[in-house]
């Protein structure tokens, strides 16, 4: 299932850096982030997608604390 997402993030080294962890997650098959749009291209597993968006979510914050993901 392949979603967007409005993602405020404050640089474009920072939005890299949370695109190369989500990508680690399990069940993501494929993940974008554009910094100059302020979006995030998800596609993961449907079956487990609730739960690997929180994991994404999660994930984000941990790289940058001050990023947003609108769901």
């Amino acid at each position: 299932m392949k979603k967007r997402y409005k993602f405020v993030i404050d640089c474009a080294n920072c939005a890299a850096k949370v695109e190369d962890a989500v990508r680690k997650i399990d069940g993501v098959h494929s993940v974008t982030i554009n910094f100059m749009s302020q979006k995030l291209m998800l596609d993961a597993d449907d079956a487990r997608f609730d739960d690997i968006l929180q994991e994404v979510i999660a994930t984000a914050k941990k790289v940058e604390p001050d990023c947003e993901l609108s769901v």
